[in-house]
């Protein structure tokens, strides 16, 4: 069996460090964390106060901040599996921020409380807009330096063609 990394380290799947590990990806981690844990907080405390009054907003808002976990930890992780998986979450979070945001200013009574993405993030200085299309940047400029890198990898293994060989000796003439 293969030697496996440990779960929750870092990935090296042929493709590259891990989204976060530059200064931009950290920041992108430490946003998206951050967007989780307030998501997550807003959301357990509306939904176990105050469900009733708006259940849809705050069933959003607990979505958001399951997207938000998922980004995150897909860019922390890297690799291709992790980049995979943080693409996945931040194209969910950026058509769920276009369709909330939309609806929520089409229709404000479907939303007679703000969520994470309401009016395309209005309460969160519109962070939630922004953040998703600065991820997929990320990860579009990250999955370039990665193609790169297994292009120069692959020229680097490749072997220059053994020359031709000769042709067979004949064997020495037979002395009469």
């Amino acid at each position: 069996m293969a030697d496996r990394p440990a779960f929750g380290a870092p990935a090296s799947d042929g493709g590259g460090a891990a989204t976060g590990s530059s200064g931009p990806g950290r920041a992108l981690v430490a946003l998206y964390g951050l967007f989780a844990l307030a998501a997550g907080a807003r959301a357990a405390v509306q939904l176990s106060t105050r469900f009733a009054e708006a259940p849809v907003a705050y069933l959003l808002s607990a979505f958001a901040a399951a997207v938000y976990i998922v980004a995150t930890a897909g860019l922390a992780r890297g690799g291709r599996g992790g980049r995979r998986t943080a693409r996945v979450a931040i194209t969910v979070e950026l058509i769920g921020v276009l369709v909330v945001g939309t609806l929520s200013l089409a229709d404000r009574a479907a939303f007679p409380d703000a969520t994470v993405w309401s009016a395309y993030g209005r309460g969160y200085g519109f962070v939630p807009l922004v953040l998703p299309v600065l991820g997929l940047l990320l990860l579009r400029a990250q999955e370039d330096r990665a193609e790169q890198h297994r292009a120069d990898q692959d020229r680097a293994t490749q072997k220059s063609p053994p020359p031709p060989k000769s042709p067979p000796k004949s064997p020495p003439p037979k002395s009469p």
